[in-house]
C-alpha cells in the first residue's frame, strides 16, 4: 500500500477525528495526519502547506459537509479559487453523514471532489480510496 505524504481530516467532531487519525495511523496510510475543526482551519493549513515549490500539500483531504463557521461546501468554493498548482496534488473526498441530494448536487457542480463516502471511516473505505485515487 502506498504511503501518502499527509492526510488532512476536516471535521468539527473531535471524537471522529481521533478515531479516523488512529485508523489511518494503524493502517500506515501516512505518518502525518493533520486535523482541522472547520473549513477556515483547513483552508489555513492548505494555504500554509501548498505555497512553496517543495510543497507538502496533503495528498488526501477527508472533508465533512456540516461544520460551524466555514462548512465543507464553503471550503470547496474557496478551494476552487486557489491557483491550480495549489490544488493539483490533492484528492478531496467528502466523508459525511449528510448525503442529502441537494448537498451532493452542489458539490458535484464544482467538479473538484473525487467522491463521497458515508461515516464512519473504515478500513475498507480507506482501501477503496487508496486503490481508486493513488
Amino acid at each position: 500500500m502506498k504511503t501518502l505524504s499527509s492526510v488532512l481530516l476536516v471535521d468539527d467532531d473531535q471524537t471522529t477525528n481521533f478515531l479516523n487519525k488512529n485508523l489511518l495511523t494503524r493502517l500506515q496510510v501516512t505518518n502525518n495526519v493533520l486535523v482541522a475543526l472547520n473549513g477556515e482551519q483547513a483552508m489555513a493549513r492548505v494555504q500554509e502547506l501548498c505555497t512553496s515549490p517543495a510543497t507538502d500539500c496533503p495528498a488526501l483531504i477527508l472533508l465533512d459537509v456540516n461544520m460551524p463557521g466555514m462548512n465543507g461546501i464553503e471550503f470547496l468554493q474557496t478551494y476552487k479559487q486557489l491557483p491550480a498548482a495549489m490544488q493539483r496534488p490533492t484528492i478531496i473526498v467528502m466523508l459525511t453523514t449528510s448525503l442529502h441530494p441537494r448537498d451532493v448536487a452542489r458539490v458535484e457542480q464544482m467538479a473538484i471532489v473525487a467522491g463521497f463516502i458515508s461515516k464512519p471511516l473504515t478500513t475498507e473505505k480507506i482501501q477503496d480510496i487508496l486503490h481508486n485515487h493513488f
